[in-house]
């Protein structure tokens, strides 16, 4: 899900994309995110065959999966303030070409290098779009509780591209070759692009000093470091070995020198000040964390799906299906939710109720239980779309209004790198569980069982090749283990949620709306929707910095 930072109301003005026409600007922005969120989730199911035709290593794999949201997440800074300065339409447009040249190359890519090159230009693209949409958004819904209903479309809109996803890559997988997924891009771009540039108003910050670009892509190095090590555990790395240390403490430090930076400039890149404010740190760390156990399980489930209980790619999206229509459900039920709960009690039980469903899903075994599945899974969906409805809600809400960039770049890359994290982090505790039941199956040769411990994928392909007794053996112990690595993915994950339901009680209780005044005048800019001390202005700015500038 994604939202737009709640701002002080402005007296009404004649612009595009106000009045009536923001719905119709909301609906372009919502086809914005489907080409997003598809391309998020449409991989997932194609994995399997991925796996068969270019054969990845481990790395690779998670690479060819993770490297979409990472390159995202680490250029949403950078391309959301672009945006600022020469227009977000100008920056959406630019980012849906790009992302339908980088679908055609990915689709054609003979070399798992190849694909993960277009999947990191699929990420710049992502980049370019989401923190356009988000402004343009914010622009078009000054009003809370009309943003609340907006935000929860757009969540709703989030969820039937997770939905979509997997099954039109069930669907062509069913017809086609894996790189037919891909496609499915190039006629969403081709639509998006005159129906954007002929309704879509273009808005410009007032752009007060300079671009920090040497920050943001200080920033970008960083979080890649960061993640690149963790990936190398999830690959099977020793945690002492070179590749995975170096990375680390390399990205480490990019991330301190970083926040060093934007705290010593006169016109940061982002006001990192705004996480002294509790409700606004506290939304990003429920966010990271919804999303952590969101994309790890999805990728893993599906795996589960098509090679332990051996359903089609297609089967394998029906069975997801229910995930998704639930997660539909609680987006267009969030904002009545959030007036009548508060942002509080609403993350709290979000949490709770995943958490719930996660634990539901340790019964599942190699033997299939529709019952359960689904049961697991429309908790799973109602409860993770209710806690980022309203921690996305609760956090935009805190950032002041010349901050309204910043605080949209920075939600959503908590939310694009709580997803890749999520699938290293997840991966590494599958990978942990499952490769030593492995290493003393009666009758496999070492070497074959090492190769077997690096996926399931390829323990089918190891156990084919021996045959006989071994290789019977052989596929029965990787099936075991999967369920057994699966089992013990889902419950650190339902210790993470239960941790997020502890985190969600510094919350705001209730949902506060009086952000305009009789007059019709707005509050003094950074004041808080909560009542809370002001967040000082960033040093040298003005306190209509942040006020946009639309043009026709």
């Amino acid at each position: 899900m994604s939202g737009t930072t709640t701002a002080a109301v402005r007296p009404r003005r004649r612009t595009p994309g106000a009045g009536a026409n923001r719905w119709v600007v909301l609906v372009v922005l919502c086809v914005s995110l489907l080409l997003v969120a598809v391309d998020a989730t449409v991989l997932h199911v194609a994995v399997p065959a991925v796996t068969e035709d270019l054969k990845p290593g481990a790395v690779q794999l998670l690479w060819i999966v993770d490297v979409y949201p990472l390159v995202c997440a680490s250029l949403l800074i950078l391309f959301g303030t672009l945006g600022d300065r020469v227009g977000r339409r100008r920056v959406l447009l630019l980012g849906y070409g790009l992302f339908g040249v980088a679908s055609a190359v990915a689709a054609f890519a003979q070399s798992a290098e190849t694909l993960i090159l277009a999947r990191a230009l699929l990420g710049v693209g992502g980049a370019m779009i989401m923190p356009a949409t988000l402004s343009i958004l914010r622009q078009v819904f000054p009003d809370r509780r009309e943003r609340a209903l907006a935000i929860g479309v757009w969540s709703a809109v989030a969820a039937v591209g997770a939905a979509v996803g997997p099954l039109l890559g069930g669907f062509l997988l069913e017809h086609f070759w894996w790189g037919a997924v891909f496609l499915v891009n190039i006629p969403l771009m081709l639509v998006s692009l005159p129906v954007g540039r002929a309704l879509l108003p273009e808005s410009r910050g007032d752009g007060d000093g300079p671009w920090d670009v040497t920050g943001a892509l200080t920033a970008a190095a960083g979080l890649f470091g960061v993640v690149l090590g963790v990936k190398r555990l999830g690959g099977g790395e020793a945690a002492a070995s070179p590749v995975t240390v170096l990375p680390l403490l390399t990205g480490a430090a990019l991330l301190v020198l970083f926040v060093r930076r934007e705290r010593r400039l006169p016109h940061p890149l982002v006001d990192l000040r705004m996480f002294r404010r509790p409700a606004f740190s506290t939304s990003v760390g429920c966010i990271v964390l919804a999303m952590l156990a969101l994309v790890g399980l999805e990728l893993i489930a599906a795996q589960y799906l098509q090679l332990v209980l051996g359903l089609s790619p297609l089967e394998t999206g029906l069975r997801l299906l229910p995930l998704t229509v639930a997660a539909m459900a609680a987006g267009l039920a969030g904002a009545r939710m959030l007036r009548r709960f508060g942002p509080r009690r609403m993350v709290c039980f979000g949490f709770c109720l995943t958490a719930a469903a996660v634990l539901t899903l340790t019964a599942m075994g190699a033997a299939d239980n529709p019952p359960l599945l689904l049961a697991g899974f429309v908790l799973l969906g109602f409860g993770l779309e209710t806690t980022l409805f309203g921690a996305y809600e609760s956090m935009l809400s805190e950032a002041p209004a010349d901050q309204a960039g910043g605080a949209a770049a920075i939600g959503e890359t908590s939310y694009q790198l709580g997803a890749g994290i999520g699938i290293a982090l997840l991966g590494t505790v599958m990978n942990a569980a499952y490769a030593p039941g492995l290493r003393a199956v009666p009758g496999v040769p070492r070497r074959a069982s090492d190769a077997a411990g690096h996926s399931l994928g390829e323990a089918y392909e190891v156990a084919g090749r021996l045959g006989g007794a071994a290789g019977a053996a052989l596929r029965r112990a990787a099936r075991d283990s999967f369920v057994h690595g699966l089992h013990m993915t889902l419950l650190v994950s339902a210790g993470l949620l239960l941790l997020g339901a502890v985190m969600a009680l510094r919350l705001p209780w209730r949902m506060q709306c009086g952000e305009e005044t009789a007059g019709g005048e707005a509050p003094t800019a950074g004041a808080s929707a909560a009542g809370e001390p002001a967040l000082p202005a960033p040093r040298g700015a003005e306190a209509a910095a942040g006020k946009p500038r639309v043009t026709a």
